[in-house]
């Protein structure tokens, strides 16, 4: 079967690594790509903001499925466009996709079936949000409504810096994203990334993943779209998971299905486990990144059909099986991410870096020109790599990355430091 993927990042270049395995596959299609993906199929310059244009492409190359890896497509109604003229999609449709889309969507849900979240209030002007501040006080978060590139989580220390928090949101900080927004409680606790196969009946658990979001080692620094991640999280125990499918994921699931928008797709729960049990911190309408590169690194079932599946509504009776081994990946991104950074640095060492088996290098934000790995995004590089645990998959990636020659770039060096300080 040929398939088209979207996308350019991380992410979406673990899934072509992994669909590329497939012996169901005839073509893989990838659109954009990125610098990294020229050997696992067939790329091509398709604008995939241009719907009927991906229709076009899909109907000419005998597509069976596409699958679309970022947020933006699906809460742009891409899988809705190609429903419509009978092209299969593993992505929700835009009123599903609202789980991402909107902040506040979601928490309301939370609030009509019972699921564990933060306490919150919902707005859309500045005076109204400040009132709250007041009445609640720091330490409080604040959340651009929309999507804002994983930048759009303000966590204020003070009452002062969540009142310029709000400022900034809707002085247009950032876009339409901060048109509404949502202050909600601080929430104590440790972080894990929840992560289920659904057909918008069927809810079937992937393996568990921890992602790291501060740029810096401790945790310190601002927040980013993921500075590295491991796979499985020693902290979400069956006990949990099982606690987490019963009270956040199956509610879920039967909320989009009472709202005749059934959720077909990942869904991908950011949780955060309180003293009182997970508490859903927000959801994701795609893979995360960079958790998917932990997560097709590990998976030993061929992922083609459990795609399918879902996309299909057939999901019932799927099982995935996974490698044991614990999987790392450590994020390289440009000097000054997640602010401003230059573009159109020279990346070397990559093929010497990766050329160990239980290595792989995931590219985000490059592109080849004259022979060269130019970085020209924030996120730039996944370095992954296995090991019988954390700490043994955490040197071989580090030690792959002081291979790579890119004085313009960075990463922590602390990458899997939660797991490593429980075993």
């Amino acid at each position: 079967m040929n398939i088209l993927l979207i996308g350019s990042g991380g992410r979406e270049h673990a899934l072509a690594w992994k669909i590329s395995k497939s012996p169901l596959l005839g073509t893989l299609y990838i659109a954009p790509g990125n610098g990294g993906m020229v050997s696992l199929g067939t790329q091509t310059d398709l604008d995939v903001s241009d719907h009927q244009a991906v229709i076009s492409f899909a109907q000419k190359n005998d597509i069976e499925l596409v699958v679309i890896g970022p947020e933006a497509p699906l809460v742009a109604g891409l899988s809705d466009d190609l429903a419509a003229d009978g092209i299969l999609s593993f992505g929700p449709s835009k009123a599903a996709a609202q789980l991402e889309g909107s902040k506040g969507f979601t928490k309301d849900i939370c609030r009509d079936y019972n699921i564990p979240t933060a306490a919150y209030g919902r707005f859309d002007n500045a005076a109204s949000a400040k009132a709250y501040i007041q009445d609640h006080s720091a330490p409080i978060v604040i959340k651009a409504d929309g999507l804002a590139a994983g930048k759009g989580v303000i966590m204020a220390e003070t009452n002062e810096q969540a009142l310029a928090a709000i400022d900034d949101c809707f002085d247009g900080s950032f876009g339409e994203a901060g048109a509404e927004l949502v202050i909600e409680e601080w929430l104590h606790g440790e972080e894990a990334s929840f992560f289920v196969l659904t057909d918008g009946e069927t809810a079937l658990p992937l393996a568990t993943a921890q992602d790291h979001k501060r740029a810096y080692d401790g945790d310190e620094g601002p927040n980013t779209g993921g500075m590295g991640a491991y796979s499985p999280a020693p902290v979400m125990t069956e006990a949990l998971i099982k606690q987490t499918m019963q009270e956040i994921i199956e509610p879920t699931v039967k909320a989009m299905k009472d709202k005749g928008t059934p959720y077909k797709g990942v869904l991908y729960a950011g949780l955060m486990l309180t003293k009182d049990g997970p508490k859903l911190i927000e959801y994701n309408a795609r893979f995360g990144d960079p958790e998917c590169q932990v997560l097709m690194t590990r998976l030993a079932s061929d992922i083609v059909p459990a795609l399918k599946a879902v996309a299909n509504g057939t999901l019932e009776g799927v099982k995935l099986n996974w490698h044991d081994e614990t999987a790392i990946t450590v994020v390289m991104a440009a000097n000054g991410y997640p602010g401003a950074y230059e573009k159109g640095s020279e990346i070397k060492g990559l093929e010497t870096a990766g050329a160990p088996e239980d290595v792989i290098i995931f590219h985000a934000g490059t592109k080849k020109e004259g022979g060269k790995t130019l970085a020209i995004g924030g996120r730039v590089l996944n370095i992954t790599a296995t090991g019988s645990s954390v700490k043994i998959a955490q040197e071989k990636a580090y030690n792959a990355i002081s291979k790579i020659d890119w004085p313009e770039g960075f990463c922590r060096k602390d990458i899997g430091w939660r797991a490593i300080k429980q075993a």
